[in-house]
């Protein structure tokens, strides 16, 4: 047999399965980036108006607090687990700032770096559960929601607090209050809130960890094969305890920044951030089965959810069409999840 032949006989080697999944990611963020470029088209060709960059620094900055819980979340479901706290936490952590600061009058530069501490405890809590007591995370998280949800009527006593209006006997020194206020000011011509550059600032951070490190790694094996992970003696309790306290920490810095945007703390702040949040990170191509999960793919879907809340606000349907479409883009991500996963392990067997 000639070298020819024996060349054109040889089977050709199969595509890898990291091939596989690098398509699949690319495919997946293709499509979502042509969506988020598809809607703003037809809501362009609604209102011409949309067609500003006032408006586009309106969504970046409301995509802002869903973006930077959403990455704390994504480190959740890549490991394999749920968190369903994230907003309560973003509630706590908002109200404890506003009664620790401008009730009990500890400064500013202390409040926010307890309030955070909060959500990382909150987080530490969830993941002891889980780990320890192997409590499923779906219920141990649902329980935390109500409980810090009660634990914010209590704490805030159920009232609304304005650092700019303290309670009567009550006064917020104005350096603190320009300091806060500071935090997410808007600069440049077109009034771009400094929310924005936390968050490209966090995503950063998350990013370098979950795709650039060890513990990104490990975070992908565990939630990809928990089993493998554990015969190859991955610490896998300790690596989903850290996400669920980076989880919690994202949470509270979330509602901290938003707290100095809006400047108003009210008891039930946060509740309903759950649907955009989860439906951001599920959007994003992250799996509920584990394993698979981008930062830029989170940032994607929380920009499109931003993108089509406002583009609904400005067209004044009705609040109900957002729901309901928020509804069913959530249903739909997962749908097209599960579809995916049961393709790829089609192709694999």
């Amino acid at each position: 047999m000639t070298n020819t032949e024996t060349t054109q006989s040889a089977p050709r080697p199969s595509m890898s399965m990291a091939g596989k999944a690098t398509i699949d990611v690319a495919l997946r963020l293709g499509g979502l980036f042509a969506a988020i470029v598809v809607v703003a088209l037809i809501f362009i060709a609604i209102n011409p108006n949309v067609a500003n960059l006032n408006m586009g620094g309106s969504v970046l900055r409301s995509m802002s607090s869903v973006a930077i819980m959403a990455l704390g979340l994504t480190l959740v479901i890549v490991v394999g687990e749920i968190d369903l706290s994230f907003g309560a936490i973003y509630g706590l952590a908002i109200n404890s700032l506003a009664v620790m600061w401008i009730v009990h009058g500890i400064p500013v530069y202390f409040a926010m770096p307890l309030a955070i501490l909060v959500g990382a405890l909150v987080g530490l809590f969830n993941g002891m559960l889980v780990t320890q007591l192997k409590i499923p995370s779906f219920i141990v998280t649902l329980g935390s929601y109500n409980l810090l949800y009660g634990v914010t009527l209590w704490v805030s006593n159920t009232g609304t607090f304005n650092p700019a209006y303290p309670p009567a006997g009550k006064t917020v020194p104005k350096g603190e209050l320009d300091f806060f206020v500071g935090l997410t000011q808007s600069i440049g011509s077109f009034q771009l809130s400094i929310e924005v550059i936390w968050m490209i600032a966090i995503a950063i951070v998350v990013g370098l960890l979950l795709h650039r490190s060890l513990f990104g790694f490990r975070l992908m094996a565990i939630g990809g094969n928990p089993v493998a992970a554990s015969l190859a003696r991955l610490p896998v309790r300790s690596y989903k305890v850290m996400a669920f306290v980076l989880c919690g920490v994202l949470a509270a810095v979330a509602g901290v920044l938003d707290f100095s945007f809006i400047q108003t703390s009210q008891p039930n702040t946060g509740l309903s951030a759950t649907f955009p949040v989860f439906a951001a990170v599920i959007i994003g191509g992250a799996s509920l089965s584990g394993g698979k999960g981008t930062v830029i793919g989170t940032l994607g879907g929380a920009l499109l959810l931003a993108e089509l809340q406002l583009g609904l606000s400005i067209l004044s349907p009705g609040a109900y069409v957002q729901q309901i479409f928020l509804g069913a883009v959530t249903i739909g991500a997962v749908a097209l999840d599960l579809f995916l996963t049961k393709l790829r392990k089609s192709r694999s067997s």
